[in-house]
């Protein structure tokens, strides 16, 4: 559920800081005052576009933040990571040109932020109701009508997945005998010239760091025997022939001062790594003697692998890999007859499975069709649709797809005697949000998305359709959070929280914001709804009656 809005630097928004609550809330405001700004700023919250024309200020940051409370055990299982304190925080912050994006404070991308927001809220602006004029998402209502249809079209989806790799190897292996005796000699050519190489794993790298190492191994030796002079023993200035006749003097101190006995430690310590050191760094300088014929070989060595690795792969792992999936291919080249025996057999078997899936899933979608048409026509009929004929036309595709063989399309007639029509070439406006809201209704108990929002689902109705759609939504408000903007009175009087939206000028500069409004000053706004700028007494009581 949207608990809170909060919106800074937006449009006409300087700052907004808005609370919701449960069951229905309805916000109503004069034309112009915001309200589209408003539910704009949700949009940018669930991943919207967010550019710098967007900013009140240009010389500010912007904000939306959005804060959900998560406490469904029902919730779906993928926003379950996201939850924290049994909430869900999605932010989105824009500095200078860049958009940061966040959820409970960790930066995320607006494709997360998307992914995430769909399954917390519903957003059904008024151009999505033009969803109910693309015939392919009729199909996808259907699904979302009955979850076990979901289990169905996975069944499917994987006999699809299965069935299309069986059938593109097996058209792979339509070529002609020639062409497949060219390829088996090939491929035996390129193992054998792998398998000459035997190649080691890492064997590259070891050989690229020892082939630097000879071809620096003169300058090293020279470093290496200079510090060796420097703290060796062979002249008298070395550290190690001091540091020996330094801890000579020293041990003098021993029948003198027994407090002596640490620092004498100490500097035998020092005596012992140097000598350590000096033995480390002649065998390190031994390392560095290469003769001519070593050296031929590391080079002889490395430019095979090079070869190699031009041919078949950065690395040696990646040749190994190669040879391996070429042991495979040309495996089955060689039991060519056997595996395209096999293919066969596959290809009819796992065809047929493929279409009895298609098959289940054409029959439970009938029969969730007939259930779902006819919960839509009578949610129609109580939108004020007088004797609607709604139903969905489901034919056969001619090639089964990993969502079935099915065609599926909405079709009605809101007229008696009027043949039924495909429910995009009829439906106006004003019977498209309608409808659209019947869906909804309908589909309510299977969507869990916890929040819809409507923009302006009241367009092109008014009167006992406006009474009967505000019946609607106080009826699906029970089940989900609704949150609506509406022009109409009789939707707003169903509401369990009223918020205004005003726009005010202050300093010479236009703010808009919104608040929640109750007692007189929700029953004034009915007013306004009912009777425009003249609110007289006389509305002032069909607001009070309307709100009874």
């Amino acid at each position: 559920m949207l608990i809170n809005i909060h919106v800074k630097n937006l449009a006409l928004i300087d700052e907004l800081d808005i609370e919701f609550g449960s069951g229905l809330s309805i916000l109503t405001g004069e034309t112009g005052a915001g309200k589209s700004i408003i539910i704009g700023s949700i949009g940018i919250g669930l991943g919207g576009r967010f550019s710098r024309e967007l900013l009140r200020d240009k010389d500010k940051d912007g904000l939306v933040e959005l804060t959900f409370s998560i406490k469904d055990e029902n919730v779906d299982e993928s926003l379950k990571e996201y939850v924290e304190d049994d909430m869900i925080i999605i932010s989105r912050k824009l500095s200078g040109e860049r958009v940061i994006n966040r959820i409970n404070g960790e930066t995320v991308t607006a494709g997360k932020i998307r992914e995430i927001a769909e399954k917390l809220i519903n957003l059904h602006a008024q151009h999505e109701q033009t969803t109910l004029l693309k015939e392919e998402m009729h199909i996808e209502i259907l699904d979302a009508s009955l979850r076990k249809l979901s289990v169905i079209k996975e069944e499917v989806a994987e006999a699809y997945s299965a069935y299309r790799k069986n059938y593109n190897e097996l058209k792979g292996m339509t070529g002609s005998e020639a062409e497949r005796l060219k390829r088996v000699d090939f491929l035996q050519y390129e193992i054998k010239e792998i398998e000459e190489a035997s190649l080691a794993p890492g064997e590259d790298e070891e050989l690229e760091a020892l082939f630097v190492k000879m071809n620096n191994a003169r300058e090293i030796c020279e470093i290496s025997e200079e510090v060796y002079e420097i703290t060796g023993y062979d002249n008298g200035s070395s550290a190690g022939n001091s540091f020996s006749r330094a801890l000579q003097k020293l041990k003098g101190l021993e029948r003198l001062d027994k407090d002596s006995e640490t620092i004498i430690s100490q500097l035998t310590d020092i005596d012992s790594l140097l000598g350590d050191f000096n033995h480390s760094l002649s065998e390190y300088m031994a390392e560095m003697d290469f003769d001519d014929e070593a050296y031929r070989e590391t080079e002889k060595r490395l430019d095979l692998i090079n070869s190699l690795k031009a041919k078949y792969g950065r690395t040696v792992d990646d040749i190994l890999k190669s040879l391996s999936e070429m042991k495979e291919e040309l495996n089955g080249l060689l039991k060519y007859d056997e595996r395209l025996e096999e293919l066969q057999k596959q290809d009819k078997a796992l065809s047929d499975r493929l279409e009895s899936a298609a098959e289940k899933l054409s029959a439970a979608r009938k029969k969730q069709a007939e259930v779902l048409c006819s919960n839509i026509k009578e949610a129609l009929s109580q939108l004020n649709f007088n004797r609607v004929e709604f139903f969905m036309d489901i034919s056969r595709l001619e090639k089964c797809t990993q969502t079935g063989r099915d065609k599926a399309v909405f079709m009605i007639s809101t007229n008696v005697g009027e043949e039924p029509k495909p429910l995009h070439t009829v439906a106006s406006g004003g019977e498209l949000s309608r409808i659209m809201l019947a869906v909804k209704s309908c589909l309510a108990e299977a969507d869990r998305t916890p929040t819809l929002i409507f923009d302006e689902v009241d367009v092109g109705i008014s009167g006992i359709t406006a009474m009967k759609v505000a019946e609607m939504m106080k009826k699906l408000a029970k089940t989900h959070q609704i949150i609506s903007i509406t022009h109409l009175p009789q939707i707003a009087s169903k509401a369990d929280a009223n918020y205004l939206i005003e726009k005010v000028v202050k300093d010479e500069r236009t703010y808009s914001g919104i608040r929640r409004i109750e007692g007189e000053e929700k029953i004034r706004e009915l007013a306004r709804l009912l009777g425009g700028d003249n609110i007289t007494e006389s509305v002032m009581s069909a607001a009070r009656d309307l709100l009874k």
